[in-house]
């Protein structure tokens, strides 16, 4: 027995020895990119958060003087207490969903290839920054850098953004390492594919689908379309074919949902909303939540809702739809809410993720 615990052990040893070699040895890996979340529901931790998750310049777009003068001031004096108890809705003993969806999507895809599969965090950690030094490290030899960011559609609060950080955080590196970016998998195969796939079992019964995408201000469709001649300036803009559509989170919203549904094959009541509206300024319309108000008053009774712009459950998605809307809903006269989860780590989702190595 003991000669046999060694010989174990040994090999043990050896293939783990052997795997470490192979890892250093590579000459491109994969980074998976997520949002991120608090370290706690503490309000100390929603703060540092949401700070810096607000100041980033590509999310809130003001000069940085008046855009600190906002989120230092009313944003972060009120926001924080309540941003947590939203937060405390929905935390788990593992913590924050996202990070523990993100992290065990992560550990399914790795077991689906050789290829080193990392994970960061746009905010808070792991970092971006600290993750792309840890690559270096453990891939002395590395080339090329295959980051995917977690975000379907492309959008500058969430893809450029994403961009930007990792640029940043090798823009001084002497070893002129390559990135491979992935912006945007809205009209993707087996993204859709994947998607139809993790709703279809859930739809037996539905009277009414609303699909609700994360919302984003007017003015940031806007700006990513170069000609400032098409994206909300045309009442069928996103139907009239433009350049326009490659850096347009509204089409890219309307062309899943289009996708979707011819995939689906099944003639379902559907409507598209948007969803976590902050501050004052015209966002994309209609407010999901006002939506599903609507819809019950005027006599929808079973509705199911989907978020394809999260592929991970996370606050937006487990608190602001799954709690909070569905009390919305059944309080204007609805009588079943039915919410369909993000992807997760579904098998078909993993494989989507494989496919794009």
């Amino acid at each position: 027995m003991i000669e046999s615990s060694t010989v174990k052990t040994t090999l043990v040893g050896t293939l783990i020895e052997s795997n470490l070699k192979e890892f250093s040895m590579t000459k491109k890996v994969t980074l998976l990119i997520n949002l991120g979340s608090p370290n706690s529901t503490s309000i100390k931790d929603v703060r540092a958060y949401l700070a810096e998750f607000l100041m980033d310049k590509y999310v809130i777009d003001i000069p940085w003087l008046f855009r600190a003068l906002l989120i230092y001031g009313p944003i972060l004096m009120f926001r924080p207490k309540k941003t947590a108890a939203a937060y405390s809705k929905i935390w788990t003993d593992q913590g924050s969903p996202l990070i523990k969806i993100s992290k065990d999507t992560q550990k399914k895809l790795q077991k689906k290839t050789k290829t080193p599969i990392y994970l960061a965090m746009r905010y808070a950690q792991p970092s971006i920054p600290s993750i792309i030094e840890k690559i270096k490290k453990e891939n002395p030899n590395i080339d090329t850098i295959n980051i995917i960011p977690l975000y379907p559609h492309y959008a500058m609060s969430s893809t450029l953004t994403v961009q930007k950080a990792c640029e940043k955080a090798l823009r001084n590196d002497k070893t002129n390492i390559k990135i491979q970016f992935k912006s945007s998998f809205y009209n993707d195969p087996s993204y859709i594919n994947s998607l139809v796939k993790s709703a279809k079992d859930k739809l037996g019964d539905c009277e009414y689908l609303l699909f609700s995408y994360h919302g984003l201000p007017e003015r940031h469709i806007k700006k990513a379309d170069k000609s400032n001649t098409h994206c909300l300036k045309k009442p069928d803009c996103c139907t009239r074919p433009s350049d326009a559509w490659n850096t347009c989170y509204k089409h890219q919203c309307v062309q899943t949902t289009t996708l979707f549904m011819q995939i689906l094959g099944k003639d379902i009541p559907h409507s598209i909303a948007f969803q976590s509206r902050l501050g004052n300024d015209p966002w994309l319309q209609p407010n999901a939540e006002e939506e599903l108000i609507r819809l019950a008053k005027t006599g929808v009774k079973n509705i199911h809702v989907i978020c394809p712009s999260f592929v991970s459950d996370c606050l937006e998605t487990l608190e602001e739809i799954q709690i909070a809307g569905k009390e919305s809903f059944l309080e204007h006269g609805g009588e079943k809410f039915t919410y369909i989860p993000c992807l997760n780590t579904q098998d078909s989702w993993i494989d989507t993720l494989k496919s794009w190595l």
